[in-house]
């Protein structure tokens, strides 16, 4: 018996668009642009809660090897979380308070350097267009406009005193401490409570510990060449800049950049001509070779974070929670990473 001719392969329907937005997974991705759009929306409007919180565990974590120290050799949990409580509040505040006079001199200094910009913007437009009438117009005009805010510069509120009048500072540095306290008295019950998460979850504070214990040396060692640099050249202040520098390099790319700024605005408003770019130029070269050299040999492979994730994790910090949000940024972004992997891997007792 003869066969018949092979059937054709059956014809697929091509989907159309309505088929797609209507499928699983589309739903899925929508869904979750939805959550992570209201997530955003909740942190911005919840930041003046949220940043204290978040910055009081993250200290927490940073302190969790001490705390752990302390209780095996016999002190009680309340002590020692009573006691790392008033020494990082001392910290913060000691480094606050260090850093303030240079905060308020270049408030200060805010209508001699935007005179100085306006200038620079009519050099600028005399030589693109040159037109001399608007060179003189705006000549005057900034002349008329930094002479008024320089003579109320005196009057003008320290950093300090703006701060404490801020209505909300009280209220922060209330839940900060609340946070870190009550984190470190009862961290071991929290993550008792994990179960199987609870090895990783120590490993991750670990991890966290030790690579911002190798940071903070790091950063010291940063300050003090650029207070001996600084020094050398002759820029005002240099304790003071190494003290920002040292702060601030704890945000991963931003930090170094705004410390650059700063002292090419300084650069410029103390010696001008070419000598202007010398301070931001020594600061650059320090921070390529800790951050090329030194950094790698100290830190090794413990931020195993991609670059892009890191940059994106700062900004969303600084959009969503200001200045503390890039500082905890990374933490947060290390520990999270440090937590999947350990999650991946078979668990292991914890050592704590």
């Amino acid at each position: 018996m003869n066969a018949g001719p092979p059937l054709p392969p059956p014809r697929h329907r091509r989907a159309n668009l309505p088929d797609l937005l209507l499928s699983e997974r589309a739903r899925g991705v929508m869904l979750l642009i939805l959550a992570l759009t209201a997530t955003g929306v909740v942190l911005r409007q919840a930041g003046t809660v949220l940043t204290p919180i978040l910055f009081g565990l993250v200290v927490g974590v940073v302190v969790s090897p001490l705390s752990e120290r302390l209780h095996r050799w016999g002190v009680p949990r309340s002590a020692v979380a009573a006691a790392l409580l008033v020494v990082a509040g001392g910290i913060l505040v000691l480094a606050f308070i260090a850093i303030e006079p240079l905060l308020t001199a270049l408030i200060k200094r805010l209508p001699e350097i935007r005179a100085e910009i306006e200038s620079w913007v009519q050099q600028a437009s005399g030589l693109l267009r040159g037109i001399d009438a608007l060179n003189e117009e705006i000549g005057r005009t900034v002349g008329a406009q930094a002479a008024i805010p320089a003579k109320d510069a005196a009057d003008l509120p320290s950093v300090m005193d703006a701060i404490w009048l801020a209505p909300n500072f009280g209220a922060s540095v209330l839940i900060f401490a609340g946070t870190l306290f009550f984190f470190v008295l009862t961290r071991k019950d929290i993550y008792a409570g994990a179960g199987h998460y609870r090895a990783a979850l120590f490993r991750a504070d670990r991890a966290v510990a030790r690579y911002f214990a190798a940071v903070t040396i790091i950063n010291i060692g940063l300050g003090l060449c650029t207070a001996l640099v600084l020094s050398i050249i002759g820029v005002n202040h240099p304790l003071l800049w190494a003290l920002a520098a040292g702060i601030l390099n704890f945000i991963l790319y931003l930090g170094p950049l705004t410390i650059q700024l700063g002292l090419l605005v300084a650069g410029v408003m103390q010696f001008g001509g070419a000598m202007s770019v010398v301070p931001p130029l020594a600061f650059l070269a320090l921070n390529v070779i800790e951050a090329q050299f030194v950094t790698p040999a100290f830190v090794g492979q413990r931020l195993q974070i991609n670059p892009l994730v890191v940059f994106l994790a700062i900004v969303l910090g600084l959009w969503l929670l200001g200045p503390v949000g890039a500082i905890v940024a990374l933490p947060v972004a290390l520990w999270l990473a440090v937590l999947v992997r350990a999650g991946q891997e078979p668990s292991e007792a914890t050592a704590f």
